[in-house]
């Protein structure tokens, strides 16, 4: 996403920070709720060509360069290896086939919209704190991130964030301008879906961006930061005249949708361990990339684990066996993403062993 321009701070933010600085300064503080509250007012009118957004934290968050950070889930790392990201959108993937078969299993009212649309899956897998996802939550109320900041907060303070965002058009709206996609929780959440509507929750991403970027900094929504603030962690925050929102108004009980995410781990297979889904993922990534080296030696235009196996098994024939038994690890890997119900923990456990010795065989035929 592009950095948010023409921002304009109030008198009172501007002698405290800059929009430059803002990220690296501390939150402006503010005692009281209605103070905050005015202090947004004033940035909204000052700001016509933004629509405000809030996020509320325990904690400021900080990169390495000591400046407040908003990465969406899936790619906070200080050293997200290659490997890893794949592992985590493979993961992703999966998860999004099991919520869609969920749907249609309790007959739930957008399930057809649900199938299509991936950003839809994602809203919810992100929302209801599935798996890892490229969106991140944020919210048009004020009162909704006050109470966030403060939720299980153990810190004598709490912090409020305020973003610039392009105005939105649509229920998923694309700013290919800003390389941003914004996406409106309540209306792409089927009614059972209880959170969103407590909440006023949207998510935003980087347009058009998965497991391939050319700088991860530009994945970051402190990129649309305007303005930080301190807020203390009490009751006294919100005086007489306002309350913050209790926890179970933000996570409702009875809501279905909760119930079938919960379920969705379950599904990824009754008896496998979480863990060893990873450990094969992660050692699939490692030699998928070896592999498409290798090819590519014969020939370059190699851009799947399929071609580049076909190519090895040409020129190398050394390890034709070893490529052929790897060709049949990866129809047991696309069922490990796309069908994981369908597998089973000694399976599993087996095919780990079997990608270690490939590596090790293909690594000693090579040498």
């Amino acid at each position: 996403m592009r950095q948010v321009s023409g921002a304009v701070l109030t008198q009172e933010l501007a002698k405290h920070t800059s929009i430059k600085d803002v990220a690296a300064d501390k939150g402006f503080p503010v005692k009281s709720y209605r103070e905050l509250v005015e202090q947004v007012a004033k940035l909204s009118y000052l700001n016509k060509d933004h629509l405000l957004f809030f996020r509320g934290q325990g904690s400021d968050y900080k990169n390495k360069a000591e400046k407040s950070t908003f990465y969406p889930t899936i790619y906070r790392s200080d050293y997200l290896t290659q490997q890893e990201l794949d592992y985590r959108f493979d993961k992703l993937y999966s998860a999004s086939k099991i919520l869609v078969d969920l749907f249609k299993k309790h007959k739930v009212e957008g399930q057809y919209e649900l199938r299509r649309k991936k950003y839809i899956q994602w809203s919810i897998l992100q929302h209801y704190e599935v798996t890892e996802t490229p969106l991140i939550d944020i919210t048009q109320s004020i009162r909704v991130a006050c109470s966030f900041a403060q939720l299980n907060n153990d810190q004598d303070t709490a912090f409020i964030y305020v973003f610039g965002l392009p105005y939105y058009t649509n229920r998923i709206s694309i700013n290919s301008e800003q390389d941003l996609i914004n996406i409106r929780l309540l209306s792409i959440s089927p009614p059972k879906a209880l959170r969103p509507y407590f909440q006023e929750g949207f998510l935003v991403g980087t347009d058009d961006i998965t497991n391939e970027y050319e700088r991860k900094e530009e994945l970051d929504l402190n990129n649309r930061l305007i303005a930080k603030f301190e807020i203390p962690n009490s009751d006294s925050f919100w005086g007489k005249s306002f309350d913050r929102i209790p926890k179970n108004a933000l996570y409702p009980q009875n809501d279905e949708i909760e119930r079938i995410c919960r379920d969705i781990s379950k599904n990824l297979g009754a008896e496998i361990a979480p863990s060893n889904i990873g450990k094969f993922l992660k050692l699939w990534a490692e030699i998928e990339q070896d592999t498409l080296r290798r090819a590519r030696k014969y020939i370059r235009d190699i851009h799947n684990i399929r071609n580049a196996i076909t190519v090895l098994l040409k020129y190398e024939e050394n390890t034709y066996g070893l490529y052929k038994e790897l060709d049949n690890l990866r129809i047991f890997r696309n069922n490990v993403v796309h069908k994981p119900a369908s597998i089973s923990n000694d399976e599993l456990n087996r095919n780990i062993q079997t990608l270690r010795m490939l590596r090790v065989e293909i690594g000693k035929k090579n040498s």
